[in-house]
């Protein structure tokens, strides 16, 4: 087989799988629209469950919107201000060495850990301290599982710094810190941008990290230390009835979810966009 032929082999392979995954994702996308957009209307985004919601009667997901919003937004702030620090010193400060190393390979493998393993976890040290579902649990749980993401998406975007621009810094006169704050992150603002999104987005869908520590409620959050509900387990439990209009209601859950992620995809997309200007390339 000759080098053309073996080329166009493997150009034919790579298509089929890029249209495999738009084709999935195409797939999805219609299915959760086909079913959810009927039942979506104005009172089920302004309103709580009311009684006999689950049964079919009045009330929406209002409670799920703003627990979502508040258990991955909070995660992600707090997972923000662990991950930033770790990724410099990776790459600024410790470079190759074996701790280093070490590190990455403990980000790669908290990485890969399930997100029930992070929901358990959370769940024992809330009983050993005699803490209740709330809201805290819940925020505690999903830090845990966006850590390792955002940890490992920032470094890989601090190490596409070019190493002239750092070195031009420590030139002038700038110590370590005042390049990795001043230098550093304004060069990886786009990217830090992604990162946060990736965390976020992998947050507010997740549902078996704040099973048990966030618990679920259908009234609004209130407090750090009251159960909160979300929209993954909104649909988990609308899906779970027998009642087809509940089963409905869950892909509008769904569809809502969907809208979420897109919107603040495109938010720090056009956000990032801005700060293109000051990324040297």
């Amino acid at each position: 087989m000759d080098k053309r032929k073996e080329e166009l082999i493997f150009q034919g392979l790579m298509i089929a799988s890029a249209l495999i995954v738009i084709g999935s994702l195409v797939f999805v996308l219609a299915v959760v629209v086909l079913k959810g957009l009927p039942a979506l209307n104005l009172a089920m985004l302004t309103q709580t469950p009311k009684g006999g919601y689950y049964l079919g009667g009045e009330g929406g997901i209002l409670n799920a919107i703003t627990g979502s919003l508040c258990l991955a937004g909070g995660a992600t702030v707090l997972a923000l201000l662990l991950s930033l620090p770790i990724a410099l010193f990776l790459q600024v400060y410790s470079g190759k060495s074996r701790f280093s190393e070490f590190a990455r390979l403990s980000l790669d493998v908290l990485w890969g850990v399930p997100s029930i393993v992070y929901g358990a976890f959370g769940f024992t040290i809330m009983v050993f301290l005699r803490v209740r579902a709330s809201l805290l649990g819940g925020v505690m749980a999903l830090t845990l599982l966006e850590l390792p993401i955002m940890s490992r998406a920032l470094e890989e975007v601090i190490s596409m710094v070019p190493l002239e621009l750092k070195e031009s810094a420590y030139a002038l006169g700038a110590t370590r810190l005042e390049t990795a704050m001043r230098v550093v992150v304004r060069q990886c603002l786009p990217g830090i941008l992604t990162a946060i999104l990736l965390a976020f987005g992998r947050g507010i869908g997740d549902a078996a990290s704040v099973l048990f520590t966030a618990g679920y409620t259908d009234s609004l959050p209130s407090s750090l230390f009251r159960p909160v509900a979300s929209l993954p387990l909104a649909v988990f439990f609308q899906l779970a009835t027998p009642f087809p209009e509940v089963q409905q209601r869950a892909y509008a859950s769904a569809l809502v979810l969907t809208i979420i992620v897109l919107l603040i995809s495109l938010g720090c997309r056009l956000i990032g966009g801005r700060f293109t200007a000051h990324v040297i390339r």
